[in-house]
C-alpha cells in the first residue's frame, strides 16, 4: 500500500457519527489497488471486523460492500449509521425505509 494512500485511510479512521466522510471512491487509486483493497475488506469483513472493513469500503467507493456494513448496523438496530453507509453506497432501496423508520420516529416525538 503506498505511503499516500495508508495516510488517506489513517485520516479517515478518526471520523466518527453522521458524517458524509465521501460520495466517490479516492481518485488516485488505481484499479489495482481498488481490487486489492476491497479483497482485504472483504476478508476483514468475513472476519467480523466490519469497522476496519467499512474503512476500506469508504476509500475505495464500493457500494457492494458499504451496503453489507450498513446491513450489519441496521441488524443492531443502528440506524443512522446504516443509513450513513446506504447513503454512499447510493442504495435507495435499503436508505427508503430507514428514513421512512426515523421519520416515523421523529413524527411521533414531535405530537
Amino acid at each position: 500500500m503506498t505511503n499516500d494512500l495508508k495516510k488517506q485511510i489513517d485520516e479517515k479512521q478518526g471520523q466518527e457519527g453522521f458524517i458524509k466522510v465521501t460520495d466517490q471512491p479516492v481518485g488516485t487509486l488505481s484499479p489495482q489497488q481498488r481490487v486489492m483493497l476491497n479483497r482485504k475488506a472483504n476478508e476483514l469483513f468475513n472476519q467480523g471486523k466490519y469497522d476496519m472493513a467499512e474503512r476500506i469500503f469508504i476509500t475505495t467507493g464500493y457500494s457492494d460492500g458499504l451496503t453489507r456494513c450498513g446491513d450489519k448496523y441496521a441488524e443492531k438496530k443502528e440506524y443512522l449509521k446504516a443509513l450513513r453507509l446506504y447513503l454512499l453506497a447510493h442504495n435507495k432501496r435499503k436508505s427508503d425505509p430507514v428514513i421512512e423508520k426515523i421519520s416515523g420516529v421523529i413524527s411521533a416525538m414531535l405530537q
